[in-house]
């Protein structure tokens, strides 16, 4: 019985500390960090973007990432058992963390699946030339404007069955666990991506008129210093980034082993995801200087974000380069891989949430999670409206869900809890890179400052007028409704009493954990921790 019990009881680990960084920067590298940043570095001042771009991730990222792997590798728990084991009255944050991973997975899958088939599409450019604007609205999508038609439920095929595939292909991974699975599939999919962005790069260099976009991008525009939006946009930008405040990289860092540098980690993850975003900037400017040349115009002309770059910018630039298809296949495939791997992380941190939760065995949670998600993702994103919930869902939870869940969560952590020091002994315990006041302060101070600044300034924009020109029943379906549906699901799910077989009841582990914590020295100062960690948490 005690055997049956310490194996359900069992944490599952990532193989080696390179594993959990391929992980950890398959995660941070995803779908923003190609058609995201170039424009925001471009709009931002070119050039000097770098500069509060280099300033956010030494102030902000990077500490966050510190503050997430601390957490979650001290407590040893997915989000909610990491913040309960800090204090009870903390849980309702890992939830709150745990629902803007279910919204973000539902859509998120999607686009995965929308870039899937552009992979198919360009080896054939399907969409004709001159036709790349159409197609992707009117052919591929089949959108509808949700004003004059609600939410349809009419299918779309050629979104839903690549929809279906990619959730099969993802549950597949997850199922197979950490090591077999999320481990695994980051080791293989991160160095192919890495190696289809190089040769994207490359090729794209020599392009015609791949110095004019190179020159748009990296010439620098010293007056935008000046302005406080762009210094926002920098922060506001690493802060989405890196993957940090909601849950992915709490949840990672309890798989590690007791004994893992963990600011050496966090500095190679946060440094590999920043190189990558340059390395997209190079390679998508250089593209659209070739396209603005191509049209007779300038960069300025032909440059955008986000959907409009992937899936209409880019078509158009495979359908009049020389080899086009080739670079339509590295691109959209490198969609993928990234997709596919932060993908995995977002679910990561639900499985894991009611695995501890419950009890339940790897295999059990997966299906109990992905197959109602991949329903709902397919029942609103397979339809002609499905751009408009994305759309409208992407951003009111990055501005009202993840934004305002880190807020509160470094105010309750640093000044309510006043749990900086002792995370700050835990980071430096087992680190090569030690941190000190300068950490605290960032966290303390700095970050809720930023924050609060982004979070009004979310709150004024979104207030002025209605989002999108959506209508009213609609924002409040899928943007405002939702974001407060999160918090309040949220405190409900803390109230659920813990299985007696999760990892809150009994954990041997952690137990073990906790006692070569109390009695292992400090590495500098040879003093024993603070001791009585148990007991405050049996308290609480």
């Amino acid at each position: 019985m005690a055997t049956a019990a310490a194996q359900t009881q069992k944490r599952e680990a990532f193989g080696s500390r390179n594993v959990f960084i391929l992980s950890a920067i398959g995660s941070a590298v995803g779908l923003g960090n190609i058609w995201r940043f170039p424009y925001v570095a471009y709009e931002g001042g070119g050039g000097a973007f770098l500069i509060p771009y280099l300033c956010a991730l030494l102030t902000a990222g990077i500490p966050l990432l510190f503050l997430d792997y601390a957490i979650g590798h001290r407590f040893r728990g997915s989000a909610p058992l990491a913040f309960r084991r800090m204090h009870r009255a903390a849980e309702p944050l890992g939830w709150w963390q745990v629902l803007i991973c279910v919204v973000i997975s539902v859509y998120y899958a999607v686009i995965v699946a929308w870039a899937a088939m552009y992979t198919w599409f360009s080896a054939q450019l399907t969409w004709g030339p001159g036709n790349e604007n159409d197609f992707f609205f009117a052919d591929f999508l089949q959108s509808a404007d949700v004003a004059e038609v609600g939410i349809s439920t009419d299918f779309v095929p050629q979104v839903g069955i690549p929809l279906a595939v990619v959730w099969l292909a993802v549950i597949a991974i997850m199922a197979l666990g950490v090591k077999r699975g999320i481990g695994r599939a980051n080791v293989i999919l991160m160095p192919l991506l890495t190696v289809m962005f190089a040769v994207l790069v490359v090729q794209s260099l020599f392009l015609p008129g791949a110095m004019d976009g190179l020159n748009a991008f990296f010439t620098p525009n010293w007056e935008a210093l000046a302005d406080p939006g762009v210094w926002a946009s920098a922060y506001g930008h690493i802060f989405f980034s890196l993957s940090v405040a909601f849950g992915i990289m709490v949840t990672y860092s309890s798989y590690l082993k007791r004994k893992t540098d963990l600011t050496g980690s966090g500095l190679v993850v946060g440094f590999a995801n920043s190189g990558f975003e340059i390395l997209a900037g190079i390679g998508v400017f250089a593209a659209l200087g070739f396209m603005a040349q191509a049209q007779g115009t300038d960069v300025a002309g032909v440059a955008s974000s986000g959907i409009g770059l992937a899936f209409v910018a880019f078509p158009t630039i495979v359908s009049q380069a020389a080899g086009g298809s080739i670079i339509g296949v590295l691109f959209f495939g490198a969609l993928v891989f990234a997709g596919v791997t932060s993908m995995i992380s977002i679910l990561e941190v639900i499985v894991a949430a009611l695995q501890d939760k419950l009890g339940w065995g790897r295999l059990r949670t997966t299906l109990t999670v992905s197959i109602p998600l991949a329903v709902i993702s397919m029942a609103l994103f397979s339809t002609t409206t499905a751009l408009s919930v994305l759309d409208t869902t992407d951003a009111f939870v990055n501005a009202f869900g993840i934004m305002a869940v880190a807020l509160v969560a470094v105010v309750v952590v640093a000044w309510v809890l006043h749990k900086l020091p002792a995370l700050q002994e835990h980071l430096n315990r087992r680190s090569s890179f030690r941190v000190g006041f300068v950490w605290k302060l960032l966290i303390g101070a700095l970050a809720p400052i930023v924050l609060g600044y982004l979070l009004v300034s979310e709150l004024i924009t979104k207030l002025a007028e209605p989002y999108g020109g959506y209508p009213d029943w609609f924002l409040a379906v899928f943007g405002w409704g939702m974001v407060i549906a999160l918090v309040v699901i949220g405190v409900l799910l803390s109230l659920v009493p813990w299985s007696r077989r999760s990892h809150a009841k009994d954990d041997p582990e952690y137990d073990e954990f906790l006692d070569q914590e109390e009695y292992e020295p400090d590495a500098e100062t040879g003093m024993l921790p603070v001791q009585g960690a148990k007991d405050e948490e049996a308290r609480a």
